[in-house]
Order: structure tokens, then sequence, then C-alpha cells
């Protein structure tokens, strides 16, 4: 497969999905005049990965053509965000199920499919650098697609993009050879409930798993209080996805150096200081010194995100199991979905002004840093990346 092919099938998904969180609450806005409701669909959007997740893991490892999976993954969130687009037509019930299963699928192309990189690309390192890389090149990408045709045409337009960019990687996920894991012995069943137990009865994972998790509850909304802090300081939506552009232009940066120079610092202190770095100039960020001043501490605040991202994911597979290593990044990545989500709702919800709520998205990143703290020094490795 090589990294050229891997980021060919990971990034469209993903973009789509980076994308959809912006699109939806502004398309919310421009069609209903509803801020609460984008909230709410961008929350049920990525929600249901957390309960599809372990099952989706446990399907991953034992599938002799996992491509495939990932690749009907892949066409049924072309087939959501297409509905998405509609939301000024379709009833809200059709919205919430299309979105719904979109976010019950998108453990196949976001942990799922981390889960092989380390088998195809020989340094691990490297690999979840690249595997980084294609998080925050999505994370980009979706965004300034947004902000573009939002600014252009509508968000309407930008959300059939983001479903025609899913389409695209669901094509090139089933034509790239995945080497399976051949996972056996025990049931799906059994063989879930032994991920679980894993995940939340290993230390070291346990504490890489809550607070890689928790800064979701923070990024998830960004990108709603991004409209919240636009609509105070300019009258409108129009800035937010500039806003969560320059987070994840940040985050680009970061990324492309972290993969032409991997970090060699321990993991789980590259995600502690990187962590807190993120949360000091969020908190920064909600200053009322200008639009200048906020896009570019928001786009510092980025930069940290890609080598906190490849040293969770490097811990991950270090600690993970062969025979449970889908099921769990899987698991992981549904639980930082869903806490996404969670941010992403109480963001919505919360009646909070735009800087409070950029306060709070940076104490959370804090609070991260601060759980990092628990990880024992001298922890055990299922295997060495």
């Amino acid at each position: 497969m090589g990294a050229l092919g891997y980021l060919a099938a990971s990034t469209p998904p993903r973009l789509a999905s980076a994308g959809a969180v912006v699109a939806i609450p502004i398309l919310a806005v421009q069609q209903l005049n509803d801020i609460g409701l984008g909230g709410a669909l961008v929350a049920v959007s990525l929600g249901p990965s957390i309960l599809a997740a372990p099952l989706v893991g446990a399907v991953l490892d034992r599938a002799r053509r996992p491509g495939y999976l990932i690749a009907i993954a892949g066409l049924l969130t072309a087939v959501a965000f297409l509905v998405a687009g509609f939301l000024d037509r379709v009833p809200l019930p059709v919205e919430f199920a299309a979105l719904g299963v979109a976010g019950a699928v998108s453990p196949f192309y976001m942990g799922g499919l981390s889960s092989f990189v380390a088998e195809e690309i020989p340094d691990g390192r490297r690999a979840f650098a690249y595997d980084a890389l294609s998080y925050n090149l999505s994370a980009v990408a979706g965004p300034a697609v947004v902000a573009v045709l939002a600014a252009l045409w509508s968000a309407q337009a930008a959300l059939f993009t983001l479903s025609a960019a899913s389409l695209l990687g669901a094509v090139s996920a089933a034509v790239i050879g995945l080497s399976p894991h051949r996972a056996g012995g025990n049931s799906v069943w059994r063989t879930t409930l032994a991920g679980l137990r894993h995940i939340f009865g290993h230390r070291p994972l346990a504490v890489v798993t809550v607070s890689s998790s928790l800064t979701q509850l923070g990024q998830g909304g960004l990108a709603v209080a991004a409209v919240a802090l636009s609509i105070e300081r300019v009258g409108s939506p129009a800035d937010a996805a500039l806003l969560v552009t320059a987070f994840a232009a940040g985050s680009l940066i970061g990324a492309v150096v972290e993969t032409a120079r991997p970090t060699r610092a321990s993991p789980h202190i590259v995600m502690g200081g990187g962590f807190l770095a993120t949360g000091i100039f969020t908190v920064l960020a909600a200053a009322n010194l200008g639009i200048a001043w906020t896009v570019v501490a928001i786009g510092v605040s980025g930069a940290f995100t890609a080598s906190t991202s490849a040293a969770m994911l490097l811990l991950r597979n270090r600690l993970s199991p062969p025979h449970l290593r889908s099921q769990i990044f899987t698991v992981g990545a549904g639980l930082r979905a869903s806490a996404a989500a969670g941010g992403a709702a109480l963001a919505g919800s919360a009646g909070l002004d735009g800087a409070l709520a950029v306060l709070a998205i940076g104490g959370v990143w804090i609070a991260s840093a601060a759980l990092m703290a628990a990880y024992p020094s001298g922890a055990s490795v299922s295997r060495e990346a």
C-alpha cells in the first residue's frame, strides 16, 4: 500500500467528517436560523461511533478484506452528507437518522484504518506520523472547503462537496490492499469484552484513552463556539470557518514537521506537554484583541496537536495486543468522537457567549494535560511499534 495509498484511502472520508462539523452548524443558521439545531446535528453525526466502535473493531480484526468494509463505511457517509445538504427540505427525523448512520460507521475509517498503518509502513513512529498527517490534512482541508464554498455559494454546496470526497475515499479504500489481522479463537462478543477489559483495565492505556478523549470534548465544541464568537464580534457566522481552519492549519504545519522529523521524546511526555500548550493558547485566543489575534492564537494552539496525535497513536499501538488492535483503535477513536459530540452539544446548548465558550475549551485541554501526569513512566508495552 505505502504512504501515498494510505493517505488516499484515509484522508477523503476524514476530510468529509471534519468539514461537516463546520458546515452543518452554518447550514442550520443559513437555512433555519437555529444554531442549537446545528449543534445537535453535529452531535448525532459523531455520537453513535462509541456504541459501534467495539463491534467494528472486532469485525475488522477478523476481516479477510478489511478495505472493503472501510469502503462501505465511506459510501454510507457520502450518502448521509448528501441528505444533510437538504436540511430545509428533508424531515428532521430523516436528517438525524442519516447522520446517525454516518456516526455509526465512522470507526471504520477513523480508528479502524489507523490500526493497519503500522503493518504497511515499516517505521512505527513514521507510520503514525503519516496517520497524524492524514488526520490533520483532513482537519485543514475540510473546514477550508467549507469556508470557501460557504462564502462563494452556500454551506449546502460545501456539504455536497464533502459527500463527493467521502465517495472518493470509499473507492480508494476498495482498491488498496490491507494486510488482515486474522484474529481468531473467541467469538466476536468475547473478543469485544476482552478488548474493553484491556482498554480500561490496563492503566497506561486507560490514561492515554481518557486524557485524549477529554481533549475532544473541547475540540468538538470549537466549531460551534467559533460560530458564537463570530456572531458576537462581527455580527454573522462568516468568520467561524476561518477560526476552525486556523486551528486546522496550525495542526497541519505541525503534522508536516512531525512527518519529516518524528519526535523522539517519550510519547506520554509529548502528549502532556502538547495538551498544555494547546490549552494555554486557546485561552489566550479568547481575549478580544481583534480577529487577527484570535486567528493567530487559535492557529498556534493547533500546531501542537499533530505531535500529540502521533504520540497517542504510537502508544495505543504499543499497548495493544495484536489480536485486539483494531478494536482498541476503534474504541479509542469512538470515545474521542463521542466526546467531540458532547462538546458540540454542550457548546450549542450551554448558552455561553463566544469568549466564555473558548475559555472553557482551553480549560478542557489543560485538564487533559493534568490527567497525563497519572501515566506510569515505566509502563510495559505489548510490542514495540
